[in-house]
């Protein structure tokens, strides 16, 4: 990580990768909860939902500087990444059915596609692209922002340090000079 440059993508894909998953998790713990009353709120994920999710958020911040630069207003915002997100999920769940690695089917799902997506999780995916709006990109750009704020005095301290170090003895007749004193 370099002093005054945003965070780089990879680790930007590392924090989004796990966000989406501690999302998930917390989602389908709730859901569970919801639908069978099951107070372990054992909620669940696949480790392909890792790339998904990484992949997914970074495109989401691409789309939101793009969005924001048309000025378009938050409900068309969301409406955008709900209908980006749908095309992910349906992507990935397609090419996972291929090598037989889909972990979810929505097949039980009155309004699904496939098996892959369900508008059932609409609203979900709505309040999800709100939350890495205004929430997960938003920290993103603040942590660049404070990295930025401080970076001269960083610098200040590490030419003071690098300062202090020159003016440091390199022998020992510095050493033999100060014992006479």
């Amino acid at each position: 990580l370099l002093l005054g440059r945003p965070l780089s993508a990879v680790v930007r894909l590392y924090v989004y990768a796990l966000h989406g998953c501690l999302c998930e998790v917390a989602f389908t713990a709730v859901w569970d909860w919801c639908s069978t009353q099951d107070k372990r709120l054992a909620g669940h994920s696949s480790l392909w939902a890792l790339p998904m999710y990484a992949t997914a958020i970074y495109l989401i911040e691409r789309l939101r500087g793009r969005l924001l630069a048309h000025h378009l207003p938050l409900p068309v915002r969301l409406v955008a990444y709900t209908g980006f997100i749908y095309l992910w999920e349906f992507s990935w769940g397609a090419g996972l059915r291929l090598l037989g690695a889909c972990p979810w089917d929505y097949s039980g799902f009155r309004y699904n596609l496939g098996g892959l997506v369900t508008l059932e999780y609409a609203v979900p995916w709505a309040v999800a692209a709100f939350i890495a709006e205004q929430h997960t990109l938003k920290l993103n750009q603040k942590a660049s922002q404070r990295l930025q704020k401080h970076r001269k005095s960083l610098q200040y301290i590490i030419i003071l340090k690098l300062a202090v170090k020159k003016l440091q003895p390199r022998h020992s007749l510095w050493e033999n000079t100060c014992k006479q004193c």
